[in-house]
């Protein structure tokens, strides 16, 4: 179990995404240039401060497998753990085995600290190999970009 001891900044609450949120999520994951594609507010968690919008992150359902994605904080909010407490609730809320993709080493370094570990390609679930085929094929045919699927194996 993941500790979420260190509490939100006052004014600030965890909750889950509506149906009127999207297209502040939509902001964020195109702010922070992720893919927008299949972005579902059934599946965001958000942290919202001031009435405000300022971080979210996606827990989606795959056959035998789930992913963390869409994780994003506001520029004038980050460096206050907001980010990581939605990766630990997002951990906390998983019922599968839990992987998600990382374009960089320092977003590598992030998740570490989470305990997720890289994991080859031939280890995926075959749901999720579909997934994310795109992205490694993607960081095949143009090198600089980074790219590191992690899986959290303490499910």
């Amino acid at each position: 179990m993941t500790d979420l001891s260190n509490s939100l900044p006052p004014g600030c609450i965890l909750r889950p995404a509506t149906a009127n949120d999207i297209w502040a999520i939509r902001k964020l994951v195109l702010s922070a240039k992720l893919d927008p594609t299949q972005l579902r507010w059934q599946q965001f968690w958000v942290i919202e401060c001031d009435k405000s919008l300022v971080a979210c992150g996606q827990l989606r359902s795959f056959p035998g497998a789930q992913e963390l994605g869409s994780l994003v904080v506001a520029p004038a909010w980050r460096g206050k753990g907001l980010g990581s407490y939605v990766v630990k609730y997002l951990i906390q809320q998983a019922t599968q085995p839990l992987y998600l993709e990382c374009l960089g080493k320092k977003l590598v370094q992030f998740y570490h600290r989470f305990d997720f570990v890289p994991v080859d390609w031939q280890n995926l679930p075959s749901s999720l190999k579909w997934k994310f085929g795109l992205t490694q094929l993607a960081s095949k045919i143009v090198p600089i970009i980074s790219v590191t699927i992690m899986n959290y194996p303490k499910f």
